[in-house]
């Protein structure tokens, strides 16, 4: 098998939730250090449009959404599972929420002035001007990833008290007794959290969360190599897509070899277009052409992406 590559950067925190999952699971993995904020072209070669943070490469087939890339991951390196059998629903449902309104509320918590001049101290005033300007085209009209600020703290609190409840009464883990998916989401907040250190005082009423969080820090990051973004350009050029399932949904409106594109349906909404491969409950896999890259399989999970026709093939 091709070598694991993460298109990431230091201070994501769903890079670093995945950073994670590469240790839990003793992996070996390559890392590209991709831009925070868009111009992305060596990445954009790769997925069509799709500018999200963390990407996973393996050979010419790209992983987009953790969503995705944890499901595929555990399928690579099976112990520990993420997804118990007795946890198959809780795991899975609590992640989405962590990742989506907890993140949401963690967001617009540590970007208030005070945890956003810590976050935001290595820039330059351009640069910090830069991020902010992407960072409101990619969150859109409707101003997703921001709620308001009482609302955003009384969520944390709501959670994180909820957890510490949960934790004294025995049950170990976010989705149940066994470590899940979850407790890498529940983690990726708060490492967030905590990196806006005049805010993270938040967490100091919650001390069995923070020990949870201190004993998965211990998993590490795996074994990892930085590699540039033309190597991962060339390890996609130099493989053909895997062999790929043509399963398409009954009812769905699509076959196999449609033109389509596929969209987030919260946030950076950028499509990517392509021919369709596999339409399912749990994933679309769509193939596209790159000059750089060559001819890609660029997978996202079902949930949170819009699948629509589009006018001519790729």
């Amino acid at each position: 098998m091709a070598e694991i590559i993460i298109h990431q950067y230091a201070t994501s925190p769903f890079s670093e939730k995945v950073r994670l999952l590469m240790g839990a699971k003793g992996l070996s993995w390559c890392a590209v250090e991709i831009p925070p904020i868009l111009p992305k072209p060596d990445l954009v070669a790769l997925t069509g449009g799709y500018r999200r943070t963390p990407v996973m490469q393996i050979g010419s087939d790209i992983y987009c959404d953790t969503a995705l890339i944890s499901e595929v991951l555990d399928r690579l390196a099976p112990n520990p599972t993420l997804y118990p059998a007795s946890q198959a629903a809780s795991s899975r449902a609590m992640a989405a929420w962590l990742d989506s309104a907890l993140f949401t509320a963690s967001v617009t918590y540590t970007m208030q002035p005070a945890g956003a001049q810590t976050m935001l101290a290595h820039l330059t005033p351009a640069q910090i001007q830069a991020f902010i300007a992407d960072r409101i085209a990619m969150r859109g009209e409707t101003n997703a990833l921001r709620m308001p600020q009482a609302e955003a703290a009384a969520l944390l609190h709501e959670t994180f008290g909820r957890l510490q409840q949960q934790f004294a009464a025995g049950v170990q883990h976010v989705a149940g007794p066994d470590l899940s998916i979850a407790d890498f989401s529940l983690f990726h907040n708060i490492w967030f959290i905590r990196r806006a250190t005049a805010l993270a005082a938040i967490l100091d009423a919650y001390p069995l969360v923070q020990a949870l969080f201190a004993r998965m820090q211990l998993y590490g990051h795996g074994k990892l190599r930085v590699i540039p973004a033309e190597d991962a350009l060339t390890e996609a050029y130099g493989n053909d897509p895997l062999p790929h399932d043509t399963t398409i949904l009954p009812g769905s409106g699509f076959s196999a070899g449609d033109a389509v594109t596929v969209t987030p349906t919260d946030y950076a909404k950028d499509p990517v277009a392509g021919v369709l491969m596999t339409l399912t409950e749990h994933v679309v896999t769509i193939r596209r052409q790159d000059p750089r890259a060559g001819a890609v399989n660029v997978h996202f999970p079902r949930q949170n992406y819009h699948v629509q026709a589009a006018e001519q093939a790729y």
